[in-house]
């Protein structure tokens, strides 16, 4: 059934609506409340290889943990913008807390990895080990 309303239709009206006007205040508005940092990640026979891009971060505000084959990276970022002219003084701040982070499995040495952050970027070496043998035994059938 197409439905017109003044020889319109509504649902396209709708859409064009929800495209033009709602689709990019949506996309703004995920952007303020989820910031983010992007990441390289690659991997070869000895280690997995991280880099972030974390540009206006302090070394001493980024934080790497590992909890069980979990990796993560978390960064508080503070910005504060002062412009003082003759007939104003203007001071704007910015901060958040950004994270990310990746389910590495279970044959990562996690003892020994190592970060180093430089320029704004976040280097992570995660080196492999051999996985664990899983003991297997045989079980008497009674």
């Amino acid at each position: 059934m197409n439905l017109k309303l003044y020889g319109r239709d509504p649902l396209k009206m709708f859409e064009d609506v929800f495209n033009e006007r709602l689709t990019p205040f949506i996309s703004s508005m995920g952007s303020m409340m989820a910031p983010n940092f992007k990441v390289d990640i690659s991997e070869d026979e000895k280690a997995v290889y991280l880099s972030a891009d974390i540009p206006g971060v302090k070394k001493e505000d980024v934080k790497v943990t590992m909890e069980d084959d979990v990796i993560s990276i978390c960064a508080e970022r503070t910005q504060e913008e002062e412009d003082k002219k003759k007939n104003y003084h203007r001071v704007e701040r910015s901060w958040g807390s950004l994270s990310r982070s990746f389910a590495l499995g279970d044959n990562v040495d996690a003892e020994n990895i190592t970060a180093n952050y430089d320029n704004g970027v976040l280097k992570i070496v995660v080196p492999k080990k051999e996985p664990e043998e899983k003991k297997s035994k045989e079980i008497a059938v009674s």
